[in-house]
């Protein structure tokens, strides 16, 4: 069954989906009786919902200059390879579930609530994945392109009431300690007095060659990295410094917060000079090092970011975010494609944004199409208004180059005075294929961000960008988004999470990806990913 085929049954026959997929090497297939496996990759594409593997999709085969150029996507290839089934994301006690709820039940296999990490709705450790796989003296592995202690790769390796206790996290994390760990987030692994620019800065910022600025974000001076150390780890902090490790243990902090956007990572991937690895090179670098344990391992891999452009309502980032992740998925597909040992799992947990490519928009001229014309192949198509959905948007989108959050940030960092309309339209039409007027920026620009937490609106005041409420730190962005939306031919739907089913893709021994496809809820995922584990 082909991916169109796959997809389609997923999304419309949700209930009673048993689909069998057919192995890229009938003799590698082999069919393991008991349904365990020596190795597990997990990959969360955060806020990755149908439409943004749609959209992945749609550009990948349609866009006139698709850097595809005919190829399949790597989500397709492990689609088409291994079997599709659905799962519910919603947590404990909420239709709709935050990233820390949902990536604990991944982890778990067990319902709980917003905001926890590691626990369940009462408020106990939960064993996660990372720690049973330990117990059974299994190398472990954390990947994410946000930060380490963010919400999603928090929920593997920490137990905490609060996913914004990041600090307390970090520790959890290193006590816990997996054996790679690579993302972002040094911040909450440096000591207070790093700010004051004195010998603790200077002998940190000797370690990561200059290569970004260093700050913490701690309330104490406890130096995690010292700890780390005295724990095993190899440090890291840029790409040649990871790329040194061959074996053992590995920290890897690449930035001071989070790591590179998809855009970024665009422009940046190909350069000599890039001192950040991509969450490629990370989850290959980990796959390396794990899989010298001869008792297996299991790894978790996030693309975080999608999410973000998710809540911002930003298509073009939305579409390099997919881009980015696609990359991993497809290098791991191949690597697990060798071997008959390993279980591959790509999901996401949530969808953010209600997000769709819309056939027109409401600035779309009505106009009585001309009649269909009989050519030599047969009727043409109906020769309408030439806003209609072109494929060539799709291009148009790819083509952005900076995100609308950081567009966003440029401006603010102007003089006050030079904070006009005008302005706003300059610096996206920079960074946009779509033409912004000083009337369009003047709806972004309407908007007053409070300017303390005294000053936020009440719940139902909030300011609304259409016909939907968004959090204030976000309206600028949402606003951006929006005013391209009618000429991008794009819809959202909110600025937050969904409660969207979402897909559960499983490659892998036919015996431990059958049991993936079906209707599933997130917890059920989590539960056969731990059964799935010899």
């Amino acid at each position: 069954m082909n991916f169109r085929n796959k997809l389609l049954t997923s999304l419309i026959i949700v209930g009673c989906t048993t689909m069998t997929g057919c192995a890229p090497d009938d003799s590698k297939d082999t069919v393991i009786e008991s349904g365990k496996v020596k190795n597990i990759i997990m990959m969360i594409g955060d806020g990755m919902g149908p439409q943004q593997i749609g959209l992945l999709q749609t550009y990948a085969h349609r866009a006139p200059h698709s850097i595809y150029k005919g190829r399949p996507t790597g989500i397709s290839r492990v689609i088409d390879a291994g079997v599709l089934g659905i799962s519910s994301t919603g947590s404990h006690n909420k239709i709709v579930v935050d990233s820390a709820a949902s990536a604990t039940q991944l982890a778990t296999g067990e319902s709980t609530s917003n905001t926890l990490i590691g626990m369940n709705a009462q408020g106990d450790n939960l064993e996660t994945i990372v720690e049973y796989a330990q117990r059974m003296k299994k190398a472990t592995g954390l990947v994410s392109d946000t930060s380490l202690t963010d919400a999603t790769p928090a929920s593997f390796a920490a137990h905490q009431p609060h996913r914004n206790l990041e600090n307390e996290i970090a520790v959890d994390m290193i006590r816990i300690g997996p054996d790679i760990m690579l993302s972002g987030g040094l911040l909450h692994f440096v000591p207070q007095s790093v700010n004051n620019k004195g010998a603790t800065y200077n002998t940190i910022h000797n370690l990561n060659d200059g290569a970004f600025k260093i700050s913490s974000q701690r309330k104490d001076d406890v130096n995690l990295l010292t700890e780390a150390k005295d724990s095993g780890y190899q440090l890291a902090f840029t790409r040649e410094q990871m790329n040194q490790v061959k074996d053992g243990k590995l920290l890897g902090l690449f930035a001071n917060a989070y790591m590179m956007d998809g855009i970024n990572y665009t422009a940046t991937k190909n350069s000599k000079d890039r001192t950040e690895p991509t969450l490629k090179e990370m989850t290959m670098k980990a796959l390396d090092i794990l899989s010298h344990n001869e008792n297996g391992f299991f790894l978790m891999v996030e693309g975080g970011q999608i999410d973000w452009a998710g809540h911002e309502n930003d298509v073009g980032s939305m579409l390099h975010e997919m881009i980015k992740f696609d990359e991993a998925v497809e290098a791991v597909y191949e690597w697990v494609a060798q071997r008959n040992d390993t279980l591959m799992i790509v999901t996401a947990d949530h969808e953010t944004g209600s997000f769709g490519l819309i056939k027109d928009t409401i600035n779309d001229a009505r106009t009585t199409p001309n009649l269909p014309t009989q050519s030599t192949s047969g009727v043409s198509d109906c020769q309408s208004t030439p806003k209609i959905s072109e494929l060539s948007i799709l291009d148009r989108i790819y083509a952005q180059t900076r995100s609308n959050k950081n567009i966003w940030h440029d401006f603010e960092a102007l003089p006050a005075d030079q904070q006009t309309g005008k302005k706003l339209a300059k610096i996206m039409n920079q960074h946009h294929d779509f033409e912004v007027t000083s009337a369009m920026t003047a709806t972004i620009l309407a908007f007053k961000r409070p300017s303390s937490k005294k000053d936020k609106p009440t719940l139902g005041t909030e300011p609304r960008v259409n016909s939907f409420s968004v959090n204030g730190k976000n309206t600028h962005y949402n606003r951006m988004g929006h005013t391209l939306a009618n000429y991008q031919h794009v819809a959202w739907g909110t600025g937050t999470h969904t409660d969207t089913p979402v897909l559960v893709i499983a490659f892998g021994p036919k015996a431990a990806t059958a049991p993936f496809s079906k209707y599933l809820t997130h917890p059920e995922v989590g539960q056969l990913t731990k059964n799935s584990l010899e």
